[in-house]
This record gives C-alpha cells, sequence and structure tokens, in this order.
C-alpha cells in the first residue's frame, strides 16, 4: 500500500467508498465556515486507502510527515444525519482516537494545527457517543 501523501493542511482520508454522496456531503459540511472559521484541510479519496486501519494508517504516514493528526472518513462516518468524523492522533498518543462532527473541525484542525490545544483536550470533550460536538460552553 502506497504512503499517506504529506499534504500542508490537515488530511481527511476517505477509507470506506460504499457512499459517493455521503462522501460529497461530507466535503461540503467540512468546507462549509462556521462564521469567521473554516477547517484548512485537504481531501484524499484513493481507493488505494479502501478499507484500512487505523494501525495500517500509522504505518503509512511518511517518516518526517508534518502531520500530527488525520481526520478518517470510515465507514461510520457515512452515517447520517451526523457524519461522526474518525479523528486519530499520530503524534503525543498515536492510534487514539475520537470522533467529530463536521461543523466542529475547523475548531480541531485550527487549534491542533498550531499546536494551541492539544489532541486529548478535544478527545475527553466527547459526549456520551464519543462524539465531538464541541464544547459546553461553546468556546475554544
Amino acid at each position: 500500500m502506497k504512503h499517506i501523501p504529506d499534504t500542508h493542511n490537515a488530511l481527511v482520508l476517505r477509507t470506506d467508498f460504499s457512499d459517493t454522496a455521503a462522501w460529497e456531503a461530507i466535503c461540503a459540511a467540512i468546507r462549509k465556515p462556521v462564521g469567521a472559521f473554516k477547517a484548512y484541510v485537504d481531501f484524499v479519496s484513493d481507493p488505494a486507502y479502501d478499507g484500512i486501519s487505523t494501525e495500517q494508517l500509522r504505518s503509512l504516514i511518511p517518516q518526517g510527515s508534518n502531520h500530527t493528526f488525520m481526520f478518517i472518513v470510515d465507514r461510520i462516518a457515512l452515517l447520517p444525519p451526523d457524519y461522526p468524523i474518525l479523528v486519530v492522533d499520530l503524534y503525543t498518543q498515536p492510534g487514539r482516537t475520537f470522533r467529530v462532527i463536521p461543523a466542529e473541525m475547523w475548531s480541531i484542525e485550527n487549534n491542533l494545527s498550531i499546536a494551541n490545544m492539544d489532541f486529548e483536550e478535544f478527545a475527553d470533550a466527547v459526549d456520551e457517543d464519543g462524539i465531538f460536538r464541541g464544547f459546553p460552553d461553546g468556546g475554544t
């Protein structure tokens, strides 16, 4: 399997190709600004990554990559209405995961990309379903 591209922005990697319409809806939701904020991400939709696990994913990150986390659109992420996207830590606790709704991806991407917050701050703020839907006070 080929290495994960080392993109400039955070990566949104598609690992399930069963529902193109859901993938397109997720991409549109991620691209949609939330007030003055937006997620700066690059999308990768390559069938070579179909069905890979988080363990396989970690082994495909090139040495020296600038990616410290990644968003994964897997089979669960394709489920409406929330489209809960998997977030994978590649740096502090490699392999630790949680899920996020597209409307809150900007918060994670913006803060983790500049090291303003840590992965665990978001992972520890998930709801009872294991999904990050924003902080209770609405701020980051």
